[in-house]
């Protein structure tokens, strides 16, 4: 009976030893799920150590890499280094790295406590199984990159009503018009009547009717923005507007509603698909925030009402008064036209008309939002910190962060946020 011979090497370049067949490989442990934890338990944690990052802790030193597939999804490529003379070998990849800086993590709330509400969606908005078109989802998330800027836009329903299961008031609208560098980005948003139970189906009307006017006209509003026309831009946006809320008031007459209740403020942004224009372009009617983040500095450019104020003045799709002769087409009777549901007549604006451009610089940031952010960010000096400091590093954050981010919590504030910011290349 001759002697058992050595057992086999393992093969080269596994890094694994060989198991018998006899010897099935023990399955991983499973971790029971944990319950998470309550949103005062995590603003506790957050104001305790801001620094603090929801990243996987590293491997620990000395403990050999993961095996299976694992290995290839934590690790990659990463093949260990040949130890140099008087290097003890080390089988960690984690000890052989560099540490990276860890982002700076976004916060649940700033302030020197936690807002009342649930920092998340409670109850949903009642539903009409003969209506669910008017079903307005609680939170909105688009984003793009054109030209020299990148977008981000958001629109999430506000803590209090997602505590009472009311609808989102704020409607949030993107559209590309054509393409290359004659392209036109437009970000409309708009914020229905407070008190008004259809103000969310208001909001998404106007904000439809303005980009359907705007994409009309793309072509030659692109044009303005890159050849900087202000004086022609500003009127024909005045006009567009106007003729919206025109057919929002006559759309609210048709169903018998009072026009104070079926109406909504808003407010636009366009941005050229044209690298080489840096030209960015506010209007709208009604309150809400225009800011700009340059240099790590917060400045408010919201247009003041001094500045708006004026008579409506003709733009785009609007006839002449007269011919070049200078022959009257029409006879001014003093006679109101009434409302036609094809064309109705356009009312002034119970707000002033807003509008603003502003060239951007490499490295600026736009923000423009409604009430329900603009509100937080004037009054809670540690929400312009944070964002600054998010904001300010050399790639804009991705669709997540930038929503994580736009729902930091400030106590006193609960209404719906929308905000759209432009980052600079």
């Amino acid at each position: 009976m001759s002697a058992p011979g050595p057992a086999p090497a393992p093969p080269q370049g596994t890094g694994r030893p060989v198991v018998p067949p006899s010897v099935p490989e023990a399955s991983p442990a499973r971790h029971p799920a944990t319950e998470p934890s309550r949103p005062d338990d995590r603003a506790d944690a957050s104001e305790a150590n801001p620094s603090a990052s929801d990243a996987p802790a590293p491997a620990l030193p000395g403990r050999p890499p993961p095996s299976g597939p694992t290995a290839d999804t934590a690790y990659g490529d990463w093949t260990p280094a040949a130890p140099s003379d008087g290097e003890p070998a080390d089988e960690s990849p984690a000890s052989r790295l560099g540490p990276l800086p860890p982002p700076l993590p976004s916060r649940v709330h700033v302030g020197t406590r936690p807002p009342t509400y649930d920092a998340e969606p409670t109850a949903l908005p009642a539903a009409d199984p003969d209506d669910l078109d008017a079903l307005v989802p609680d939170t909105v998330l688009d984003g793009a990159r054109y030209g020299a800027c990148t977008l981000r836009a958001v629109s999430v329903r506000g803590d209090s009503a997602r505590y009472r299961g009311e609808p989102r008031r704020d409607a949030l609208l993107t559209a590309r018009f054509g393409s290359g560098e004659r392209a036109l980005v437009l970000v409309a948003l708009a914020t229905g009547t407070r008190t008004a139970p259809g103000a969310h189906l208001a909001a998404a009307e106007v904000c439809r009717w303005i980009a359907a006017a705007v994409g009309r006209s793309h072509e030659r509003l692109a044009a303005d923005i890159r050849a900087a026309r202000r004086t022609d831009l500003k009127a024909g946006l005045h006009r567009l507007t106007d003729r919206g809320l025109g057919k929002l008031r006559a759309a609210a007459t048709e169903q018998g509603l009072d026009p104070d209740d079926y109406a909504a403020s808003m407010r636009c942004l366009l941005l050229s698909g044209d690298p080489e224009c840096r030209t960015r372009v506010f209007f709208g009617v009604g309150p809400g925030g225009l800011f700009r983040l340059r240099e790590r500095e917060w400045q408010d450019i919201e247009p003041e009402v001094a500045e708006v104020k004026g008579e409506p003045v003709l733009g785009f799709g609007s006839a002449p008064h007269e011919t070049p002769d200078g022959d009257r087409l029409t006879m001014d009777l003093g006679i109101p036209t009434p409302p036609s549901p094809y064309e109705p007549a356009a009312g002034p604006p119970r707000e002033p008309f807003r509008f603003r451009t502003s060239v951007a610089r490499p490295g600026d940031v736009l923000l423009m939002c409604g009430t329900g952010f603009a509100e937080p960010l004037r009054g809670e000096p540690g929400l312009r910190a944070h964002l600054a400091d998010r904001w300010s590093g050399p790639e804009p954050p991705g669709l997540t962060a930038y929503l994580a981010d736009t729902q930091v919590r400030v106590k006193g504030y609960a209404d719906d946020r929308t905000a759209v910011a432009v980052w600079e290349a």
